[in-house]
């Protein structure tokens, strides 16, 4: 008689691994796993979004109960100030897989409050020198718009300007998403120019000449409210000089 259990697929990949690794053949088995593409597609899209209760919440994780297991998940600053005053949500996650050289060192979950943060994760840790965690600095740097919109128009110093990220890394993330980001406009769901992108991409540049964020901020916001039509960023700029 053959019995038939329905395991959640992340349930079953665990049980798998950690009974092999009772039998004495782990790292070759692990190994050859691994190298599968079966299993890399697997790993990588098993859980496609979590909706339950916070049961602990930090600038860099939380703790999302559903269905009696909670879920360690990573996240940006981005989307932690989406959540901070909710009890419950909806993350949209990614499976990244740790390495330890050749073998399988454990399983992350990033988890994302818009789907178009995670598209942009994605496209981010598809460049060769970006990992997981340098994605998750630069979204926590930079709102996906402006992210989106320093690679569109090749603005080396706004992506270099992200701690870990220098001018080499910079100049890579450009040439290997311009194409990819045009494509995934849909997907990121955002104009390419708008008054938030303008203004955010403002506030970048100015604290960057040291000035504070929260005073940038409001000078930017009451020159958009004087001049709603202003579609410049160095426009905006030289007009936030004028009054801070």
């Amino acid at each position: 008689m053959i019995f038939t259990i329905k395991t959640p697929p992340l349930i079953a990949t665990l049980f798998i691994l950690r009974n092999v690794k009772r039998v004495g053949f782990y790292p070759h088995f692990v190994k050859n796993l691994y190298f599968s593409s079966f299993y890399q597609k697997v790993t990588e899209s098993v859980i496609a979004y979590i909706e339950g209760k916070i049961s602990l919440k930090t600038p860099t994780y939380i703790f999302l109960e559903n269905g009696n297991i909670g879920f360690q998940i990573h996240i940006s600053l981005n989307t932690y100030q989406e959540i901070q005053h909710l009890e419950t949500c909806k993350l949209f996650t990614y499976m990244n897989i740790k390495k330890d050289g050749q073998n399988i060192a454990g399983f992350e979950l990033y988890g994302f409050k818009e789907e178009s943060e995670k598209v942009m994760f994605e496209l981010l840790i598809s460049v060769s020198g970006i990992g997981a965690n340098t994605a998750r600095v630069m979204l926590s740097s930079m709102s996906t718009q402006v992210i989106k919109n320093a690679i569109l128009l090749e603005n080396e110093r706004a992506i270099s300007s992200v701690k870990g990220i220098g001018p080499k890394t910079a100049k890579r993330v450009i040439l290997e998403l311009k194409d990819k980001v045009a494509k995934a406009t849909d997907s990121l769901n955002m104009p390419i120019n708008s008054h938030n992108n303008l203004r955010e991409e403002a506030l970048i540049a100015l604290t960057m000449l040291g000035f504070n964020k929260n005073t940038a901020q409001n000078a930017l916001q009451s020159i958009q409210k004087g001049n709603p039509n202003i579609d410049s960023v160095e426009d905006m700029i030289k007009q936030a000089l004028k009054i801070l």
